[in-house]
């Protein structure tokens, strides 16, 4: 099995998370499972939107990319999940994300979860997130530190600064606790891959979700599942397959104008 994995951080600028990104991997991945980690340049080191879309677009492409060198999977590694419908609508091979991946699988921890994201900027995106997933009555707050995506970079390898962002973090996620929330899952692959040193990382009886290894077994069971019965996602309402032509125009047209 062979998984093509999107970070929306680039080696040259996260070579350290890289590398232990890359351990969270390992570590779960099963016997005979590849698993390749792409990014994308430049990086998504602003909380926007904007960011969002422009990376978004380069997942489309390397996804179809993906399949055509033979990639059983891709795997988004980035929360946020820009592209996620659109992508699945392009290919055939599995396209699980780290986001929706992780809130479903949290779904059969708890009856309630909240999310701590990096930045305020995010909180917009994923109330629409969470609405489009239906589980507006299962994921029920939202709260932010005050970090750019790659500023916590910089923890990686510094354990002060760790534990400086892991009290931060806490500190979001404690209020969510003692409102009713069951299962705290951190917003995005950086800090989760952080976070994931901290073993049975809680907050009171709440557990801190790492959603890396969930993405990952979620990948390997898609596309057992597909070998199994040859069932792909359905291809009525959001995922109608694109006809060739318009995947090609999408893959040629320039990015700019």
């Amino acid at each position: 099995m062979k998984i093509f994995y999107q970070s929306y951080v680039d080696h040259e600028n996260g070579a350290t998370y890289w590398e232990h990104l890359r351990e969270n991997l390992d570590a779960a991945k099963s016997p005979g499972t590849t698993v390749e980690i792409h990014g994308i340049t430049p990086f998504d080191s602003y909380a926007h939107p904007l960011v969002e879309f422009r990376c978004a677009r380069e997942m489309i492409a390397n996804a179809i990319k993906a399949e055509r060198e033979g990639y059983d999977a891709v795997l988004v590694g980035h929360f946020q999940d820009a592209g996620l419908y659109e992508a699945r609508s392009v290919v055939d091979i599995p396209v699980i994300s780290l986001g929706e991946a992780t809130m479903l699988w949290c779904c059969q921890m708890g009856q309630r979860l909240g999310i701590v994201t990096i930045n305020r900027r995010f909180i917009p995106w994923f109330h629409q997130q969470i609405g489009k997933y239906g589980l507006r009555e299962r994921v029920t707050g939202v709260h932010a530190m005050h970090f750019e995506p790659g500023q916590i970079l910089g923890a990686y390898g510094d354990a002060a600064k760790a534990q400086e962002v892991k009290a931060l973090f806490d500190a979001q996620a404690e209020p969510l606790v003692a409102q009713g929330i069951d299962v705290v899952i951190p917003g995005g692959g950086i800090p989760m891959v952080l976070f994931s040193q901290f073993h049975n990382h809680t907050v009171g009886d709440a557990p801190v979700i790492n959603g890396i290894p969930i993405a990952l077994k979620m990948a390997e069971m898609a596309v057992s599942l597909k070998q199994l019965n040859g069932q792909s996602v359905s291809r009525t309402g959001d995922f109608v397959k694109a006809p060739p032509e318009v995947i090609e125009e999408f893959l040629t047209h320039p990015k700019g104008l």
